[in-house]
């Protein structure tokens, strides 16, 4: 039986699991161990959507009071764009600032009878824990745990190729604000939204050539936490000065890094499980790790209050429980996070409200944002209709070369004819990894005498089709075809709309 649990790391997720822990039973000793100060706090705010919120608030309501006496609310998404603002409703969020979440995770923990241990660095060596029944690891994205136990948990990580950094701002944003900037260096891109009555979080967004030709790269990351990036803090406060009305950023540990999606095949080893971070990231412009966090914490309560006796068999119910909800963020965060690697492209293609299309329909499609925003749609479809002399967008004309088709989604005869008359048809892969190789080939393809006038885009997953065919259309200028074995009305239309097709297909089976 476990009557005995150290939990290393006294982040949200950490003490949201020890509060729950010994609040079910009393009778069980439970240690948070935090390396950093009690003072300490990195970072300005947390974010999370009302959707999200009933787990957490089932177990325990503090999240929930804390949000409502402390947070701050919107439903509005607004994106900037070539001094335009752009609104999108029905996103209902809530954030506080990261310092009041731990202050009252703290006292809960306290509350019921759970012993914090701050400045105090553990050995990630379950040996020096032997009086433990049970290890919970809520050490972050950089677990030494997991990394000590590598051999059978199998990390895996994905850096990706944007750069970022964190800041806070005393300028309020009203909500969940996208602000997109083109610089003399590049374009620069920044998630803000509010967390107090006076402090907003400042997340930048940037491409590594743009970083480069900058000059943000001098700071040394590899410093210990705490001394911030005053050249970049200053750079970016005068190139988002028109935005913030010239308010000034806050620094706290801001540093330029490359977000790492993290997985692992097994979350636990031995008597040691990994919680958290530890165990999986997701980019945060979808998921927000500190909610993941302390719905894991939910889930391993749960399944050992469930199984007192048992252990191993705890252990395995509460990763076979979070393991397919991680997932499906992670999935649905990939094609966001490759958004934001690419949005330099967008910003030069497209017009502020296609863009806010664009980048809200990444990962969802017409109907559902039409069902949070039904006015915010109609804009982008009178838009279309403006562009195209009236025309509903699978009703408008599209001209290629000497032929004309009557509407953009095209018929198996219309297929079929364009195999035989030469369009250049292209096999998306089924994985990111591949996508370099298509690129090239395409570019190959493009390049002789007489390059293709179309496109065609078929096989892979859909987000190696959108990619594929988005390297033809915005770095090519070569419209595209995309086939889809399901293409219904809703995809075909968000594919158009969004400036990811020009013309779209079904392949009849």
């Amino acid at each position: 039986m476990v009557s005995r649990i150290a939990c290393v790391g006294g982040g949200p997720g950490g003490l949201f699991f020890a509060a729950l822990i010994k609040q079910a039973d009393p009778s069980v000793e439970v240690t948070v161990f935090e390396r950093n100060r009690a003072e300490d706090t990195f970072g300005f705010g947390v974010v999370f959507s009302d959707a999200t919120l009933a787990a957490i608030h089932e177990a325990d309501p503090v999240l929930r009071t804390a949000l409502a006496k402390d947070g701050r609310h919107w439903d509005d998404i607004e994106v900037r764009l070539k001094g335009q603002r752009i609104r999108c409703g029905g996103n209902g969020m809530a954030a506080i600032t990261r310092k009041t979440l731990l202050q009252l995770l703290r006292r809960r923990a306290e509350e019921v009878g759970v012993q914090l241990r701050f400045s105090h660095e553990v050995p990630a060596d379950p040996a020096q824990l032997a009086e433990y029944d049970l290890i919970v690891a809520a050490d972050g994205a950089n677990s030494r745990f997991r990394d000590r136990l590598a051999d059978v948990l199998a990390p895996e990580v994905e850096v990706a190729t944007a750069k970022f950094i964190w800041f806070g701002t005393d300028y309020l944003f009203d909500g969940l604000t996208f602000v997109h900037e083109h610089g003399p260096h590049g374009t620069f891109a920044v998630h803000g939204y509010p967390i107090s009555d006076g402090v907003s979080t400042f997340i930048v967004e940037t491409d590594e050539e743009s970083w480069r030709r900058a000059g943000l790269d001098e700071f040394d990351a590899a410093q210990p936490p705490g001394p911030s990036d005053e050249k970049s803090k200053q750079y970016l406060e005068k190139l988002f000065a028109d935005q913030i009305d010239g308010h000034e950023l806050l620094v706290n540990n801001s540093r330029w890094g490359n977000f790492r999606t993290r997985r692992t095949h097994r979350w636990h080893s031995g008597n040691v499980v990994l919680l958290g971070d530890a165990a999986h990231t997701a980019h945060f412009s979808v998921g927000s790790g500190t909610k993941m966090a302390m719905e894991d914490a939910v889930a391993l309560a749960d399944s050992l209050l469930a199984r007192r006796d048992d252990l191993p068999s705890a252990l395995e119910a509460y990763e076979a429980a979070r393991r397919p909800s991680v997932e499906k963020i992670q999935g649905s965060a990939r094609p966001s996070l490759s958004w934001w690697e690419h949005f330099g492209r967008y910003h030069d293609a497209f017009e502020p409200t296609q863009f806010a299309f664009h980048f809200i329909s990444r990962s969802i499609g017409k109907e559902r944002i039409a069902r949070r925003d039904p006015e915010f749609v109609e804009q982008v479809v009178r838009d279309w209709r403006a562009a195209h002399e009236g025309s509903a967008p699978l009703d408008t004309p599209f001209r290629l070369g000497e032929r004309e088709f009557a509407g953009r989604r095209l018929t198996a005869a219309d297929l079929a004819a364009l195999r035989a008359e030469g369009c250049l048809w292209l096999t998306a892969p089924e994985a990111e990894a591949q996508l370099p190789d298509a690129y090239d080939q395409l570019a190959e393809s493009l390049s002789g005498d007489t390059p293709p006038d179309l496109v065609a885009v078929q096989g892979g997953t859909p987000f190696t089709r959108s990619l594929l065919a988005e390297q033809s259309r915005l770095v090519h200028g070569v419209p595209v075809l995309i086939v889809e074995d399901g293409m219904d009305d809703d995809r075909a239309e968000t594919l158009l709309l969004s400036g990811r097709a020009d013309l779209v297909g079904r392949e009849q089976s």
